[in-house]
């Protein structure tokens, strides 16, 4: 059989964590064939200083996509994410941004120079930027304020209402909307919801191609909320929020957890104003979403998606798809 198609969307350590999962159903004998596309929208740290000094796309997060995409998980990977602790220029900034940066001035091509550091890695996947323009993140906050920038953003206390990205006609790479297209399975997130997942629906082009797709489209719910960004978000606001800001119902499916978060990591949260997000599968019904419930709480003091389970869910997802493509009713995971 032809491999499963899997194109996931987002941005950040979400959309890294997925691809690190999904990298073993891609070795041989090849059960899966991925497709990444990454927001572009960084402007903070080592990507942001490259952005500013050499014109260039940040990136941060396609980097973190290859090394999770990357056969070779010992020197080579280890390499890229090398981070320099010192030195005139140097410090902050990680091998390979510095490697995608010079390779796209010697190319001309940021893509182009993308494709070319996979190979060097032998990333088990392609890897497309949501789109190749230079764009900047804008947010018109509850309080009336406009902040332009991820950075400021992500730092804002203040709910957001409205999420933009300028220029406002940016069009994605064709490559990205053919992967779209030929889909067995659509994921979002999970990711920082108005940083990493819903920049990419803004980009013209994207949420039509994802609703015009036969394939699946789910969506992985944060397991805790963003202080400021989704302070009080349930499931269902989350999914409001991308379908809001993608002008049309993209989702059939939410993916949720179900292993309580402890005690001890909720309180290394409180701190922070971060609460686990509540799965309002009622709600979620109302939108006419199939939900997904399963475990997938990481070992460990730090909330994250457990990258295993995660992979599992997305290749039992891709299967059906791939038999039906078409809207499946899916209630809960067979154990």
């Amino acid at each position: 059989m032809e491999p499963l198609r899997i194109v996931a969307i987002g941005g950040g350590t979400g959309l890294s964590s997925v691809l690190h999962g999904l990298k073993r159903y891609a070795k041989e004998p090849r059960e899966v064939e991925i497709t990444a596309i990454a927001t572009v929208t960084d402007d903070g740290g080592s990507s942001g200083r490259l952005r500013r000094e050499f014109d260039v796309l940040p990136p941060g997060d396609i980097r973190n996509c290859m090394v999770a995409l990357s056969e070779d998980d010992a020197l080579l990977s280890r390499l890229f994410q090398y981070r320099f602790s010192d030195g005139r220029g140097l410090k902050g900034h990680s091998f390979g941004n510095l490697f995608l940066t010079a390779l796209t001035n010697l190319t001309g091509d940021f893509v182009g120079a993308v494709k070319q550091s996979s190979e060097v890695l032998a990333s088990l996947g392609r890897i497309y930027p949501s789109t190749a323009a230079n764009v900047v993140l804008e947010a018109e906050l509850e309080n009336g304020r406009i902040v332009k920038g991820e950075t400021r953003i992500g730092k804002s206390r203040s709910p957001i209402r409205q999420i933009r990205i300028r220029p406002k006609g940016c069009k994605p790479l064709p490559e990205a909307l053919a992967a779209i297209q030929e889909a067995d399975l659509i994921t979002l997130g999970p990711g920082s919801l108005f940083t990493s997942v819903i920049p990419n629906v803004l980009v013209k082009g994207i949420p039509e191609a994802i609703r015009r797709s036969r394939a699946l489209k789910a969506y992985f719910v944060n397991l805790m909320s963003q202080p400021g960004e989704t302070t009080g978000f349930r499931a269902s606001d989350h999914v409001a929020a991308i379908h809001r800001h993608a002008g049309m119902p993209l989702l059939d499916i939410a993916v949720v957890n179900t292993r309580p978060i402890s005690p001890r990591q909720r309180r290394k949260y409180a701190a922070e104003q971060a609460r686990p997000v509540i799965n309002d599968i009622d709600r979620l019904a109302e939108m006419e979403l199939q939900v997904m419930a399963t475990d997938l709480l990481s070992e460990g003091a730090t909330v994250r998606h457990d990258r295993r389970a995660t992979a599992e869910v997305a290749m039992e997802l891709a299967r059906r798809g791939r038999t039906a493509r078409r809207r499946v009713p899916i209630l809960a995971r067979a154990e």
